[in-house]
């Protein structure tokens, strides 16, 4: 543990002496609240061929099973994921960030689906294609969201140094690449900090110009697995669960990330009789 916050400590130094323009080092959190709205028009988007990764078809029942909003046309909370996925990419342009990591301060906020959301809606942006990670070593489960079980996922890359490329899959969603994971990795945050992570993060950010990268992670206050990817990443968004995540362990969540920048919150499952975000 000690040995992490060393190493967010120093992420932190490495941030704030490339940061310019006053106020560059400070967090700023906003609130993103996620609920009911009005049904949208879905945008034509340019198709790209892939001849070397995995493509799977992703039937319109489980996507309405598995709450694959973002993948539903018309469905009425696309409106709620494209305006997170605005507010995110705006906060991420202005620092010429192209990574984020999706966590939560405990379990069953709603987090993995939040960061399957905002990749799908992202990848429907033209102006970029999404990657989906599955950084969640300890409860792998991006796969499931798709119907899908991978034959390869990133724990063959950690202990068996099977090539990124023959890991990925992509849904028949426009613009998406998936990184799965397969089963469960015991010694997640040590894997997380370890050089081959370091490795892959940099090599995942920097290929392609457009890509925005999408880590989902687990919650902080579970494990120190954020805490070991962070030094990794541009920055964070935080999910909290309306009724069921309370201020402190909030508070506490992102005073673990203290350095570490966190552009906003979502709360999850809001009813709509909810009108308030934390």
């Amino acid at each position: 543990m000690e040995r992490i916050r060393q190493a967010v400590e120093q992420a932190r130094k490495q941030r704030q002496s490339s940061s310019s323009g006053a106020g560059a080092s400070a967090r700023r959190t906003v609130a993103f609240p996620v609920g009911g709205v009005s049904e949208a028009n879905v945008e034509n988007v340019d198709a790209i061929e892939y001849t070397q990764t995995r493509s799977i078809i992703v039937p319109h029942d489980v996507r309405a099973r598995n709450r694959l909003v973002a993948g539903i046309q018309g469905h009425p909370l696309q409106d709620t994921y494209r305006m997170l996925r605005t507010r995110v990419l705006q906060e991420m342009r202005a620092k010429q960030w192209n990574s984020i990591a999706v966590t939560s301060p405990a379990a069953g906020a709603g987090k993995t689906l939040t960061a399957v959301n905002l990749a799908l809606t992202i990848a429907r942006d033209l102006s970029h294609t999404a990657l989906l990670v599955d950084g969640d070593l300890r409860h792998p489960s991006i796969h499931e969201y798709f119907d899908y079980q991978p034959e390869l996922g990133i724990n063959d890359f950690l202990f068996d140094n099977v090539p990124v490329e023959q890991l990925l899959f992509h849904p028949d969603m426009d613009r998406l690449t998936v990184l799965p994971g397969r089963s469960p990795v015991s010694e997640s945050a040590e894997m997380l900090a370890s050089p081959k992570i370091v490795s892959l993060c940099e090599e995942l950010s920097s290929r392609y110009p457009d890509r925005i990268v999408i880590y989902d992670v687990a919650p902080v206050l579970s494990v120190d697995d954020a805490l070991a990817l962070a030094p990794n990443v541009d920055c964070m968004l935080m999910v909290a669960e309306s009724g069921a995540t309370n201020r402190e362990d909030l508070r506490r969540s992102l005073e673990l990330l203290d350095g570490i920048p966190v552009i906003g919150t979502v709360l999850n499952k809001v009813q709509k009789k909810i009108k308030a975000a934390y």
